[in-house]
């Protein structure tokens, strides 16, 4: 069971990039490099950003990719709810249709409270609190220059390594 995918994961991380350095854009290929994300696939979790109002867009030489709320209105369950639906634990069949087991299904309750006590919980982290919590622990540095190369020995690879 996944509870991010890799279209959340990249989208937390751009956020992530775009929210340490605010009011300034940054292009699409920088967060690819830094991130060491694949460009093109990048591309399109931007695009569903822009789409949900996350981020704004510019082209040109300046252009890139900026921030369109703070920080703090930028909710993780929000993020996952665009990239991969609502967080399940299970597949059952009850969610879809009347299942043949549903009156005798013990797990079911179960599943939904758990189900709701996790999305309540990313419902409390904010791309704001992982920033600071990123800044408390020094992990945060600045974006790269367009052309610049990622000193290997730091680059962040994902929110959960």
């Amino acid at each position: 069971m996944k509870v991010l995918t890799k279209k959340t994961d990249y989208a937390i991380r751009a956020l992530l990039m775009l929210g340490a350095k605010q009011g300034s854009y940054i292009s699409a290929k920088s967060i690819a490099v830094e991130q060491d994300m694949p460009y093109q696939f990048l591309r399109g979790v931007l695009q569903e950003m822009i789409r949900h109002d996350l981020i704004i867009s510019k082209e040109g030489v300046q252009g890139g990719f900026m921030l369109a709320k703070d920080p703090d209105e930028i909710r993780v369950r929000q993020l996952i709810e665009i990239f991969q639906g609502t967080v399940q634990v299970s597949e059952c069949m009850f969610r879809k249709q009347i299942c043949a087991n549903r009156s005798r299904c013990v797990l079911r309750h179960e599943i939904m409270r758990i189900e709701e006590v996790v999305n309540n919980e990313f419902e409390k982290v904010t791309i704001g609190k992982l920033l600071r919590m990123l800044s408390a622990e020094g992990n945060m540095r600045p974006a790269l220059k367009d052309g610049e190369a990622p000193d290997p020995q730091t680059r962040q690879t994902g929110i959960m390594n």
